[in-house]
């Protein structure tokens, strides 16, 4: 059985598509549409139904969904080992980080780092979510967590701190915003759904402070209403933007922690190492990152 027809299979069973399971993997639609055709005519049966424009699984696909688990991770651990052989500076990387440092910092460190190493070639994945890291969806992320998972190696960069956002028309109507007593004549932009659980606003919201009517669980968007002149923003550092004056860092809230990680069998490929090293000198040593 060709393992190409069982790793499209198994993205055709995590997407529920033919086009973005092509899309996820790499390759065309039609090579889809021919590597499930032949796997259905070399099992016998038929492994989806299109149902409502997805293809879900039969009994038979839920079958061979599971046992091709196994086949999947072999693969995936063969495919890491012998990558985690390579020595060679030059390939490709898979990079997954936040659009907060996508849009930001790393358009600058990753022009200079293309400088140094020529020969390697960066895929930068733009997502807030884990990726998997066993299949190789990418192979170096950077990540804002208190801890890392468990599976992956890696190191701590640096901590981001929070700090008070506004708009400087705002500032100038509105009055000062030196320090934490100053917030109580302000009103904050106020966060909702999970981020308003989130442990950087647990003393800021419990404490009585004036919110605004317009409530946002997306940080963006939290930093485009206090660009707007809707109120003050809590934002961790990584979020700052031109049209925003930082007043000060609320040091009430526990600072944010920057990973970078890979899977252990990946970390002697002297390309990601390389990549992992370079990132970790630059996010250190940028005075951006300075607290003020």
């Amino acid at each position: 059985m060709d393992w190409n027809a069982i790793k499209v299979f198994r993205a055709v069973c995590e997407t529920g598509s033919l086009v973005r399971a092509a899309e996820h993997i790499g390759v065309s639609h039609a090579t889809v549409f021919r590597h499930m055709s032949a796997l259905e005519d070399q099992i016998g049966t038929r492994l989806f139904d299109r149902v409502k424009g997805r293809y879900v699984l039969t009994d038979a696909g839920a079958e061979m969904l599971e046992i091709s688990g196994g086949i999947s991770r072999s693969f995936e651990e063969i495919d890491r080992r012998i990558a985690g052989r390579d020595e060679s500076a030059e390939g490709t990387v898979r990079l997954t980080a936040p659009r907060s440092f996508s849009d930001t910092v790393l358009v600058r460190y990753l022009a200079e780092f293309a400088q140094a190493h020529p020969k390697i070639l960066i895929e930068l994945l733009v997502s807030n979510q884990e990726m998997n890291m066993s299949n190789r969806s990418a192979d170096v992320a950077l990540r804002v967590a208190h801890a890392p998972p468990d599976h992956l190696w890696g190191r701590r960069i640096l901590n981001i701190d929070w700090a008070v956002y506004a708009a400087p028309s705002y500032l100038e109507a509105h009055g000062p915003l030196e320090d934490e007593t100053d917030l109580t004549r302000h009103r904050l932009v106020a966060p909702a759904g999970m981020l308003a659980h989130h442990q950087a606003y647990a003393g800021i919201l419990s404490g009585g402070q004036p919110l605004t009517t317009i409530r946002c669980d997306d940080l963006t968007t939290i930093a485009s209403l206090a660009a707007g002149g809707h109120g003050v923003a809590l934002l961790p550092d990584d979020m700052r933007r031109p049209d925003l004056t930082r007043c000060f860092t609320y040091t009430s809230a526990p600072p944010n922690c920057l990973w970078i990680l890979t899977h252990p069998d990946l970390r002697a490929v002297r390309r990601i190492s390389l990549l992992m090293g370079f990132l970790s000198n630059s996010f250190r040593h940028d005075p951006v990152w300075k607290r003020s």
